[in-house]
């Protein structure tokens, strides 16, 4: 859920929270779209797709 335009008449409550933890995810995913076109030419199968993703959230995590 986003932050509610301030203008608004009735603004919703913002889990400030679970919105960091929201975009957190949110980047990790736009990392890792980084390496598509390193693994993208061998995830024919679900093991070696499986992989690459694996080592990439570790090169990632190791950055």
């Amino acid at each position: 859920m986003v932050p509610p335009n301030p203008q608004r008449r009735e603004p919703w409550e913002l889990d400030k929270v679970l919105y960091r933890k929201r975009n957190e995810v949110e980047r990790m995913f736009r990392r890792l779209k980084a390496w598509r076109p390193v693994f993208t030419r061998y995830d024919k199968l679900d093991v070696m797709f499986a992989a690459f993703i694996t080592v990439a959230l570790i090169a990632e995590a190791l950055r």
